[in-house]
Order: C-alpha cells, then sequence, then structure tokens
C-alpha cells in the first residue's frame, strides 16, 4: 500500500485534532471510515525535543517528539502553527537576560526608559550581543515585561515556556539600576563591587536573588493563566550547569529556582562549548571535554534529584564556535552525548539546537569560502540514528561496571560568587576539578551533589563518601550542616579539603553576624560534628568519620603528587565508610539493551576491558554487527546488545529515521518513516529464522539491502524524506 496525499492530509489533521483539543484551541473532527498514519504513542511522554527559530522545513525537521519554538517576535503564532502541523507538541524559549528588548529599554513597554538597567561593567562599559540587544540588570519592570511577551506565547498554543539563560555576568554591576536594587535589598550605599570580597560577595547575591525574582513573576503569570484557563502550560529554565557558570564568571539562580513556585524542571545546556573549557589535571592544562561534561550533566541531574523536577539534557552536534570543522564537531558531540547517557536517572534530551545549522551549514568557516563542507553524509546517518535511540533512554534496567561508586563532592551555588576581582578563586575552577577528577580518571562515577538540596529526605541516599572544601564557595544557610552531620553519623565519610584560607571566610553572612560567632563556616560545620578545639586528621563521628586534609584543592589539581596523596586518603575513608575501592581505566553502564562505554585516558589505572557479545555500535553509519569492543584510553561508545535488545520479536533494532510502527498482517509488518531530507537512512532489522524477506518503500526507491540470514538481521538503505511514507516488510 502507498501513502496518498488524502491519507497524508488526514494523518497531520488527526495529530493536529490531538493537540489542538489537548490545548483548548480548536474543535476539529475527522472523517469516519479513514485510517491516518498512526503517531508515536510515546510522544506524550516528551522524550526527545530541540529547538530552532524557524518555522517547519525539511533541514530542521528532526522527528522529535517536541518543537521548541525560540523567540516571541511577531511571526511566533505562524511558526508554531507550522510545527504543529507536522505533528509535534510545540513549546516555546525566549531568552531571560537578554533579547530584541528594545521596548523595554527604550519605554514602550511602560512609558519609562530602562537604559540604566543594561548590564555594565567598572569602565561604563554596556554589555551586549550588538544590535541594541544588551544584558539586563532586571528591575521589577522588567519581570513584568517578560510576563507581557510570555502571554503572546501562553495565546497561541504553547504547551510549555522556557525561559533561557538568567545570567548577569560577575564583570558588571555598576550600572545605575543595580545601584536602587542595592539600596533596597540591603538597605546601605552600593558598595563598587571589585572594591573588597565583601562587596563583591554582596553584589554576587544580589545578581543571584534578582534573576530569581524576575523568573517568579513570569512563573507567576503563567500560574494564572493556567487557573484563568483550565490548561496546564509548563514552565522550564534553559541553563548552563553550575560548573560553568562559575568558570565562564557567570551568576544565576541555578538549584534556587527548584524550589520556586511554578518551575517544573531545567534544560542542562551542556555542549563542547562549555565542556571544552580547559582545567588542570595532575599539574596539565588542557581540554577535557568528555570529564568535564560527565560533572557538568551529573551537577544538573543534582539540581532535580529528590526534588520532583525534570530535567533534559542537551546535546549539540556542531557548537556555537563556527570555526572548528566537521570532524572535531563529530568527535566532541560524541564525547559530551556519552557523558550524558552515564546519568541513568535522566531519559529526557534536547538532541540539538538550531538543527538547521546542523543539517544545512558549512563548517569551518575560518579560511576560504571554497574549503567550507556540508555535514558529512555518515556524520547525517549517525546523528539520526543515536536521536532516534534516545527515545528508547527510559530504561529500569541499570547495571554499572566501573571503579568505586558512591563518592560525592558537594559544590555549592555560591561557587558564582567568588570569581570577581579584588581576590577571585582559582581561576580554572581548581578547587572543584582537584577533588572531582582523581576519581572520575579512576572510573569512578563521582557526582556534584548539590549542597543547598542536602536537606532534601532522601538527597544524601547512595553517597558513601563526600569531599568538601569551603576554598571558592560558602554554604549559604547554617542548615546544611545539620544535614551533613546526620549522614555522617549514620555511616558516611566526610573528607574535607581545606586549609582555611580563603579570604571570603571574612565576609559578612551568617557564620559571623548575630550570635554566630565563626571565623569560617568550617568551623561551625566541625562544631556541628562534635569536633571542637584541636582537630586530628581522622575523626571518628558516630558511625562515620571525617577527615580533614588541611589543603587548598587548586594545588591539588595542580600537583601530580598532591593528587595521589588525596586519592590516599579517600581509600582510607572508603575503609571508615566499609565500601570497597576499586579502580578502572573506563566506564561502564547497561541501560536495558544499550551499553554506554568509555575509555579513559590519563588514568592511574592499568589494564584493558574487553566486550564480547553481539553489538551494534549506534556511531557507526553502517550499523554493522560486531564481536569486540576493546575500552581504549579516548574510546566513546553507545553500543546496541543484540542478545538483550527487544526479545528475538521480529522489528526494527535500530534506524537513522524516525520509525513509527503501523498495523501488522500475516507474514507483512508495516511501518512509517520519515527522516531529514536528502540523507541516508539504514534501518536494522531482525528477521525470523528461515525468512526470506522482501521490503518495499512507497514513493521511493530502496537503495540497498543486505540479509544476514544467520544473524536474523537486515539492513535497508534509501533516501530519508520528511514525510511519512510506508515501508512494509514481506516475511515468506
Amino acid at each position: 500500500m502507498r501513502l496518498s496525499l488524502q491519507n497524508l492530509a488526514l494523518r497531520k489533521q488527526s495529530r493536529l485534532l490531538t493537540t489542538l483539543l489537548s490545548i483548548g484551541v480548536a474543535d476539529v473532527s475527522v472523517s469516519a471510515g479513514e485510517s491516518p498514519v498512526p503517531s508515536d504513542p510515546k510522544q506524550a511522554q516528551e522524550r526527545t525535543c530541540f529547538q530552532t527559530s524557524q518555522p517547519w522545513s525539511e533541514r530542521g525537521d528532526l522527528g522529535s517528539d517536541v518543537a521548541i519554538a525560540y523567540g516571541l517576535g511577531p511571526g511566533l503564532p505562524e511558526r508554531l502553527q507550522t510545527w504543529r502541523e507536522h505533528g509535534y507538541h510545540v513549546h516555546v524559549m525566549t531568552g531571560v537576560a537578554w533579547g530584541n528588548y528594545q521596548d523595554y529599554i527604550e519605554g514602550r513597554f511602560d512609558g519609562v526608559k530602562h537604559e540604566d538597567e543594561i548590564q555594565t561593567d567598572r569602565n561604563g562599559t554596556p554589555h551586549g550581543h550588538g544590535g541594541n540587544v544588551y544584558y539586563m540588570c532586571p528591575g521589577t519592570n522588567y519581570g513584568k515585561f517578560l510576563g507581557a511577551g510570555i502571554q503572546k506565547a501562553l495565546e497561541a498554543g504553547a504547551e510549555a515556556i522556557h525561559l533561557e539563560e538568567p545570567e548577569f555576568w560577575v564583570q558588571d554591576g555598576y550600572e545605575e539600576g543595580f545601584k536602587r536594587e542595592w539600596k533596597s535589598y540591603y538597605g546601605e550605599d552600593w558598595q563598587p563591587p571589585h572594591s573588597s570580597v565583601d562587596a563583591q560577595w554582596r553584589a554576587s547575591k544580589l545578581k543571584y536573588f534578582l534573576y530569581r525574582r524576575a523568573l517568579q513573576q513570569v512563573f507567576d503569570c503563567v500560574q494564572e493563566y493556567n487557573r484563568r484557563t483550565g490548561r496546564h502550560v509548563r514552565c522550564y529554565v534553559p541553563t548552563h550547569s553550575l560548573l560553568n557558570y562559575a568558570q565562564w564568571k557567570i551568576v544565576s539562580p541555578e538549584s534556587s529556582l527548584a524550589r520556586l513556585n511554578g518551575c517544573d524542571g531545567y534544560i542542562a545546556q551542556v555542549w563542547t562549548g562549555t565542556s571544552r573549557t580547559p582545567n588542570f589535571y595532575r599539574g596539565v592544562f588542557r581540554e577535557r571535554t568528555f570529564e568535564t561534561a560527565f560533572l557538568e550533566y551529573g551537577a544538573m541531574q543534582n539540581l532535580v534529584r529528590s526534588t520532583g523536577r525534570a530535567v533534559w539534557y542537551l546535546n549539540d552536534p556542531v557548537e556555537d564556535n563556527p570555526g572548528h570543522d566537521w570532524k572535531d564537531y563529530q568527535s566532541n558531540w560524541e564525547s559530551t552525548l556519552v557523558a550524558s547517557l552515564f546519568q541513568p536517572e535522566v531519559s529526557k534530551y534536547e538532541v540539538a539546537p538550531w538543527p538547521e545549522r546542523v543539517f544545512g551549514g558549512r563548517y569551518p568557516r575560518r579560511g576560504p569560502r571554497e574549503s567550507r563542507m556540508s555535514i558529512p553524509p555518515a556524520y547525517a546517518t549517525e546523528l539520526q540514528t543515536v536521536m532516534h535511540s534516545l527515545n528508547d533512554m527510559g530504561q529500569k534496567q541499570i547495571e554499572w561496571d566501573c571503579g568505586t561508586a558512591g563518592i560525592g563532592v558537594l559544590v555549592s551555588d555560591s561557587l558564582m560568587f567568588e570569581r570577581g576581582d579584588p581576590t577571585p578563586s582559582d581561576l580554572h575552577l581548581g578547587h572543584v576539578f582537584g577533588l572531582a577528577l582523581p576519581f572520575l580518571k579512576r572510573g569512578m562515577p563521582v557526582a556534584p551533589v548539590q549542597l543547598e538540596n542536602v536537606g532534601i529526605k532522601h538527597y544524601l541516599d547512595g553517597f558513601r563518601i563526600l569531599l568538601l572544601s569551603y576554598r571558592g564557595m560558602k554554604p549559604l544557610d547554617a542548615e546544611v550542616h545539620a544535614a551533613i552531620a546526620q549522614w555522617v553519623k549514620s555511616g558516611g565519610a566526610l573528607v574535607v579539603c581545606d586549609d582555611d584560607g580563603d579570604p571570603y571566610n571574612a565576609v559578612r553572612d551568617w557564620w559571623n553576624t548575630a550570635a554566630m560567632n565563626y571565623a569560617t563556616p568550617r568551623e561551625h560545620l566541625f562544631e556541628q560534628l562534635g569536633l571542637k578545639g584541636s582537630v586530628s586528621e581522622t575523626n571518628r563521628v558516630g558511625k562515620g568519620a571525617v577527615i580533614w586534609l588541611r589543603e587548598n584543592p587548586a594545588a591539588i589539581a595542580a600537583s601530580a603528587d598532591a593528587e595521589s596523596r588525596l586519592a590516599g586518603v579517600v581509600k582510607q575513608a572508603a575503609e571508615h565508610a566499609r565500601l570497597k575501592w576499586r579502580e578502572t581505566n573506563y566506564l561502564l553502564l547497561r541501560r536495558g539493551p544499550y551499553v554506554i562505554a568509555a575509555g579513559l585516558d590519563e588514568s592511574p589505572a592499568s589494564g584493558s576491558k574487553e566486550l564480547r557479545g553481539k553489538f551494534v555500535n549506534l556511531f557507526d553509519p553502517e550499523l554493522r554487527v560486531q564481536t569486540v569492543f576493546t575500552l581504549r584510553p579516548g574510546s566513546r561508545y553507545m553500543l546496541l546488545d543484540l542478545e538483550k535488545a527487544r526479545g528475538h520479536e521480529p522489528g526494527v533494532l535500530a534506524a537513522a529515521c524516525k520509525v513509527v510502527k503501523g498495523k501488522a498482517n500475516s507474514g507483512r509488518l508495516s511501518y512509517f518513516v520519515e527522516g531529514v531530507g536528502g540523507t541516508l537512512a539504514v534501518v536494522l532489522l531482525r528477521i525470523p529464522a528461515g525468512s526470506h524477506p522482501s521490503f518495499d518503500l512507497a514513493d521511493g526507491a530502496i537503495a540497498s539491502l543486505d540479509h544476514d540470514s544467520s544473524e536474523h538481521l537486515a539492513w535497508v538503505r534509501f533516501s530519508n524524506e520528511s514525510k511519512p511514507r510506508e515501508f512494509s516488510v514481506r516475511l515468506k
């Protein structure tokens, strides 16, 4: 059977009906007696998404569950409609800190000009993107302005709102609007942030508050709309990780947003551009894209764990810097993708921002124009195979093969507060990477643990060792120490790596004001632990232990000897925590039939890991069967274990296109396929033993096929089109 234009139109009409009725936009009927092309029954789970500023196009049609329309311009309703008509759930994303918001700046919104709310540095330079687009210091009317813009998206039928990147740069805070907010918040005159560590700390705390306030204003607008209409429009915040914001010297509300009414979660904006930021390990300074991404994704997951909020993981097959070549983009995308898959608690993904620049861009943009290349066909096929496989990551069976698990490094949002003059914390964030990389390099899936969340019930479950330093950060309240103390007394091992030398210990905050009189917040923590006076290096506390290593962790990042010394101390902590110590030079995780694996370079662990069985590497555009994989340093794999893949029933195992199952008849399998127009699709199918299958593709030709009767597998290749076509398999 071929897919007629009438049936194609009916399919779109049927899916549009479902969406429109769910958002209360229209009442559409479908004629009886017709059989529309089926939609994916799991699409409502919103497993995958992408963001785009363009209307539907063949190059932008990735076949995900959700299309996120970027921007609130006058063409938004029409853009949303083009994606809705092609079967997508539709969300809307807009910038929080900057955008085409000249109506607010120039006074057309509320009759008051707001040029004095443009983020400005100490030299009086406005912080912008060009074209009168600036980062904003959000006054109270700015939140109202954003809310009014979001109202347009709500009226256009957006099913969710994404408020992107609430960012206040550390270098800014010299504008008049910020000075007014300082006076209102602190009840004292503004101080130049660079004038003292106390002024820098207070400036950052205020920046943190201002964007939390602005977001709550917008959340409130959406909640009021939901109450008025009976709809359930959700709100997410796409944001860089805490680690990256601290590295790049930006302040953002981060963990505090999960406690705001109306916040449904985050998109973790982790990609090659953030994760290739260099860092130190054992004194060597270089890019470590995989390891940095692993920690960034882990930090984002720990923003929401035990909070009931959701998080999506972003991957970017290109990146914002157009100066790299396709080989660079591909290898770094594979590293960040694999890093994201090592977080089995997360199964939602933004598969690409700006798909048009992936499938329509030419790179690198440095050098002569004739040297620029479109996406290599093999990479286009690989991307689509992986993007559609990500829909299947909600697996319940999880099995690790790696070094010691249960180790966490405590991090606080205040990592962003100590990044400016006059005395910034370590330039390369060595006070974090110095504590985390030694264990990740030993194959241990170490996790950044959000300090602000430790009081949440069950949040620390699963952690047996925690590393903590107040070098470069401070606890934002005293309550977190009670939770840490209880965790230790219940059997946890706490390793404190701190020389008490951070000048920010002297800033005005809870540990040295009112009834508190502590020189450092560490002293208050130790008091909660029952450790007073002269404290030895190793201390029993209840069923657990506290080990105090009097060093600056940034120095550990800079020294191979210090790194080995820290590893020895944590190994002692593992004995106190009754945790088996194991070092590997790889990470390996099974998620149902999927095997996620990475070989680690710079690892102190030796040996090699071999995987034997029948696997398909989903990074291989040919989807060939391989029986041995060796995890060498730098290797990255996303494998499909054929022995565990969907039992032994006939059907599709993997595909470089979207595949929706149709009605099956005796001896015939039916699917509908669609992909990015002009790219090559490969479909891998399991075929019953003894069968001699034939294949048919409506409105298209099959380019090639292979059939391995001994393995009961078939590979079918054809050119993708951005419309659903019936693909049928006859089993003889």
